[in-house]
């Protein structure tokens, strides 16, 4: 079964419930944003490439100039 499909489906049902229960869905499809939000958020490895690649002139720059520093490799 193909996504428009699924959401021909799915929208044929809706139209089934009460305003009452569409507010549910609702909440529902939030929920499960949210919980594919936050697996892809899991999912996501930090590389600290940058790590290190300033070492030659931290001495001389304070923590702002660092940052906008790194933000340029």
């Amino acid at each position: 079964m193909n996504a428009h499909a699924i959401e021909e489906i799915i929208n044929k049902k809706l139209n089934t419930l009460p305003v009452s229960m569409k507010k549910e869905v609702l909440d529902f499809i939030d929920f499960l944003s949210l919980k594919a939000y936050t697996k892809k958020a899991k999912s996501i490895k930090m590389d600290f490439k940058w790590e290190g690649a300033l070492k030659d002139v931290y001495n001389n720059m304070n923590s702002v100039e660092l940052q906008h520093k790194i933000w340029e490799l």
